[in-house]
């Protein structure tokens, strides 16, 4: 794991060094050098970055606030396995974040922007046809992260980047257990099409269903089916009174 190369530059500024750094430690996490549970150094991980504690500490905070790391005093930090109830609090976030984001898509999109939503949708099916669930995944969080950025709001692309991650600690996906690949791809289809029709209702709709399906499986699995009713204690309520 390493950031960019120009990571020493003079040039560099803290703010993007640190980015950087969050990319490696995400990526640490998501290729398994980093395993929840187990304790460690913030001034190794510094050192195998090869950059200053300051932006690794930086980082760590901003990961912290997603609850996919947590400092012990003195001591580090562990990587946190997301249980029942943090995977539901996780949805009912992107669910807030994404189902008014593929509103604003659809009524903001251009025709080079629906190219560009397309051009991911059939990355994925190419994906399916190919049985490769790593880029499928790629892919499917790149169409996520455009339609966030249609919506005009950076934050909430990096915020879901990180929730994104955490789920996968669960075994995110659901594909090969609940799902199939292609299911989930058809699953982004009423989206899309509501966004060539410019209709953000339709939009906002999809995306909830789309966002739903997808919590209420990775809780069913990570709870063994026992906790289903913290969806309805922490997410319908919700949903219901922004129906109204």
């Amino acid at each position: 794991m390493s950031p960019a190369d120009d990571a020493h530059s003079p040039d560099a500024r803290t703010p993007s060094l640190t980015d950087r750094t969050i990319e490696a430690v995400r990526e640490s996490i998501r290729n398994g050098t980093l395993v929840p549970g187990e304790l460690y150094s913030v001034y190794r991980l510094a050192e195998e970055l090869g950059v200053s504690r300051s932006p690794v500490r930086d980082a760590l905070l901003r990961l912290a606030e997603t609850g996919m790391v947590a400092f012990e005093r003195n001591r580090g930090f562990r990587v946190i396995l997301p249980g029942a109830r943090e995977l539901t609090e996780i949805f009912a976030v992107r669910l807030a974040l994404e189902v008014p984001a593929a509103e604003r898509a659809a009524a903001r999109a251009s025709d080079s922007d629906r190219s560009a939503l397309h051009a991911e949708h059939s990355a994925m099916q190419a994906a399916v046809l190919a049985g490769d669930e790593g880029a499928f995944m790629l892919h499917d969080q790149r169409l996520h992260g455009l339609l966030l950025e249609l919506a005009g709001n950076a934050r909430s692309t990096r915020i879901i980047q990180n929730l994104r991650d955490a789920t996968r600690l669960v075994g995110a996906s659901t594909i090969k257990r609940s799902r199939s690949l292609d299911e989930v791809y058809r699953e982004h289809r009423p989206i899309l099409d509501a966004i060539d029709d410019g209709d953000p209702v339709a939009a906002g709709a999809a995306m909830r269903r789309h966002l739903e399906s997808t919590g209420r499986l990775l809780l069913r699995e990570a709870s063994g089916g026992q906790d289903a009713s913290l969806w309805d204690e922490l997410i319908t309520p919700a949903s219901g009174e922004g129906n109204r």
